[in-house]
């Protein structure tokens, strides 16, 4: 998957407010590999959604802050 399509698909899985848990597909074609996991009002219930995961680098924390500033974690 290039950086590019996987940016963009990082910023279309981005909500406008709270925050998605997304998990990464090694098997879908180049341009679907993200898909959403589950949307959370808080970060901590995130991290702690991905905390209980296998597989923990398989899956992303995405939002936005205060200012609209995309941030995955």
């Amino acid at each position: 998957m290039t950086e590019d399509i996987f940016e963009k698909e990082k910023i279309k899985l981005t909500p406008e407010t709270g925050f998605d848990l997304v998990g990464l597909d090694y098997f879908a074609d180049s341009e679907n590999q993200l898909y959403l996991v589950e949307h959370f009002e808080m970060y901590q219930d995130a991290l702690n959604a991905k905390k209980e995961r296998k597989n923990q680098d398989e899956y992303f924390i995405l939002y936005k802050d205060a200012g609209g500033k995309f941030f995955c974690r």
